[in-house]
């Protein structure tokens, strides 16, 4: 695939690039509908008061999710990219209903194997990070 087929040229990307913010829907439907789908329909991630139960501050998304979600954000800056490797740690949940932000920068530029790496988090509202990451990207 070209550079011009993959939305961003690697030839540009340069260390400490920020790729634009998501702020995806975390919606207790949207996150219904994606643990039905992943075959995840654990009440920790639909029924708040049974999370609660669990220990926890109200129905969660899964950590799938918040890495698709991730996926996504890096796809929107480079359509047609291959991520080669994606790792997070979640540090705290991403409540559902919240307003997440997804950001990810640039830390290293590999020009042998044509890939960048980036630094990923997940922040609440307050700015609190949840979630942090490292993606392996090929342009």
């Amino acid at each position: 695939m070209s550079d011009l087929e993959s939305g961003v040229r690697f030839e540009d990307v340069e260390l400490g690039d920020d790729l634009p913010e998501l702020e995806p829907d975390v919606s207790a439907e949207r996150v219904r509908r994606f643990a039905r789908a992943a075959g995840m329909n654990h009440p920790r991630f639909t029924d708040p008061e049974k999370a609660r139960a669990e220990g926890l501050p109200g129905a969660i998304v899964p950590g799938i999710m918040s890495q698709a979600l991730l996926a996504v954000m890096i796809h929107r800056w480079a359509p047609g990219c291959t991520i080669r490797k994606l790792d997070t740690v979640f540090r705290a949940p991403v409540l559902v209903d919240s307003r997440p932000v997804l950001r990810g920068v640039v830390t290293d530029v590999d020009e042998d194997e044509r890939t960048v790496e980036i630094d990923l988090t997940v922040a609440d509202e307050a700015g609190e990070t949840r979630v942090v990451g490292t993606a392996i990207v090929e342009l």
